[in-house]
């Protein structure tokens, strides 16, 4: 009997003992692991995605009518002048088909205007040395211009080393059969600079 109630016990302490063994924790994917997988779906679906298309600039126009820009070269030049008393040009020729005719005037040499300064002026051949008397008695103050000239046609102000000036000329005050020359009125320089200014087609 002893032995009997012996393996009773011993049975109900080995069931007892199964029914409380703890159940295996389930399998959990490592955080480095998750972390991975989620960097990966993230890519995938990156790479499938389209790319976004960046915006294009526009592109720069350089559709300026090239009749217009071969006039706007017809209608102007440059004229440069230094410390010996010259002109680079000897005529200014101007297209008939300007309407307004742009110059000008660059003093490339070192001497301030109140030594060698340079203007240019443009009037009939006929009435070149009248205007270049007049400015003289004029002064500098004035650049050497009479105030109120009516024989000038067109005329820059009187500059000195490094300085620009442009004028802008009226090209409806040429007429045909007339002579114009462009000069300089600052005193004692008029025998060296000037030349001719032309009429073209």
């Amino acid at each position: 009997m002893k032995i009997y109630l012996a393996l009773i016990s011993a049975a109900a302490l080995t069931l007892s003992a199964c029914s409380q063994e703890p159940a295996a924790p389930a399998a959990s994917a490592p955080a480095g692991s998750a972390a991975s997988a989620s960097a990966g779906s993230a890519a995938s679906a990156s790479a499938e995605a389209p790319a976004a298309s960046a915006p294009t600039a526009p592109a720069a126009s350089d559709a300026a009518p090239a009749a217009a820009s071969s006039a706007d070269t017809a209608c102007q030049t440059v004229v440069e002048a230094g410390d010996d008393m010259k002109y680079n040009k000897t005529e200014i020729n101007v297209s008939k088909s300007c309407k307004e005719y742009t110059i000008t005037l660059k003093h490339m040499g070192t001497m301030p205007k109140t030594a060698m300064g340079h203007d240019l002026v443009i009037a009939k051949s006929e009435d070149v040395d009248g205007v270049a008397k007049d400015g003289a008695a004029a002064g500098a103050e004035n650049d050497f211009i009479k105030a109120g000239d009516e024989r000038i046609i067109a005329h820059t102000k009187l500059i000195g080393s490094g300085e620009e000036a442009t004028v802008k000329v009226d090209t409806s005050k040429f007429s045909a059969g007339n002579k114009y020359e462009f000069f300089c009125t600052f005193p004692g320089h008029l025998a060296m600079m000037r030349g001719t200014v032309n009429l073209v087609d």
